[in-house]
């Protein structure tokens, strides 16, 4: 929901939002560096911009419709939010990124219905995966599902490796992480269990439905990895190659409701870029 101030007397933007909005100093910095606020029309960000009587301000969607492309909701009630990531964009924030992030896109998403709204992380995808995330709402809701995550969570996948795997398999391996934030395999690590089963392949790649029984980090790209089949567009673990983005896409999510115990499934449309590749394979 909108809110239009019509200024009456003259001052700067960041005091005029101050004295007139019942939000916080630190939401009202948020309005502005999220570029949620315009002026006669226009975006504003700083803090010292002046304004006259007769001026018109808008606090509301703009850094929604700015990023709209960017955020499918596939699924939203009152305890979860459900979305389908592009690839390209973080799920939370980083040191070098700490705006333009699937969270702050989603929870200036709920926050257009009441400001006092909030979301919690209770999962992620790497920045160049794709495809389903769920959101909660309140945080009994994110703790109840992260409690039993991997046995209440059924997760699927699918990607297009370079190489011929097997028509199926499980892939086992000792994961560790290192300083520099690069998954490995070394003895003494945690258990990463990876499941798949080859769908199409050509004498390039193969398209691989894939399920993960464990949620390590970079877990399916280091899996591929290490079979000698790494994921198309994998700049981190694989082999140069020609692919525009990283061909790994989370197309399916079941969870169990913890507060209701209703099973739900989740869906996310198989990008483009896959059809692509998989036309010519048999």
């Amino acid at each position: 929901m909108n809110n239009t101030l019509n200024v009456k007397e003259e001052s700067t933007l960041y005091e005029y939002l101050r004295a007139n909005l019942k939000d916080s100093k630190n939401t009202i910095k948020g309005f502005l560096t999220k570029k949620m606020v315009t002026v006669n029309g226009k975006t504003i960000t700083k803090y010292d911009y002046p304004l006259h009587k007769g001026d018109t301000i808008v606090i509301g969607n703009t850094f929604i419709e700015a990023y709209k492309k960017e955020i499918d909701i596939i699924y939203e009630d009152r305890d979860i939010v459900v979305v389908n990531k592009p690839s390209g964009l973080l799920t939370i924030a980083t040191e070098k990124e700490k705006e333009r992030t699937l969270y702050s896109i989603v929870s200036n998403y709920v926050k257009e219905e009441d400001r006092r709204n909030k979301i919690f992380i209770v999962h992620r995808l790497d920045k160049d995966t794709s495809g389903v995330v769920v959101f909660a709402k309140n945080e009994k809701i994110k703790n109840e599902l992260q409690s039993n995550w991997n046995e209440n969570v059924k997760r699927k996948y699918v990607a297009i490796v370079h190489g011929s795997t097997k028509d199926e398999d499980t892939i086992k391996l000792s994961l560790k992480e290192s300083n520099s934030g690069n998954t490995y395999v070394a003895n003494g690590g945690d258990l990463a269990i990876t499941k798949y089963k080859k769908i199409a392949s050509d004498d390039n790649y193969s398209y691989v439905d894939i399920e993960i029984l464990t949620g390590k980090k970079n877990q399916i790209r280091v899996s591929f990895a290490h079979i000698n089949c790494p994921l198309l567009g994998d700049k981190k673990y694989g082999v140069k190659d020609d692919a525009r983005r990283l061909m790994l896409h989370a197309y399916k999510l079941e969870l169990t409701n913890p507060i209701n115990k209703k099973k739900m499934e989740f869906l996310a449309d198989t990008p483009k870029e896959f059809k692509y590749y998989k036309k010519n394979m048999k």
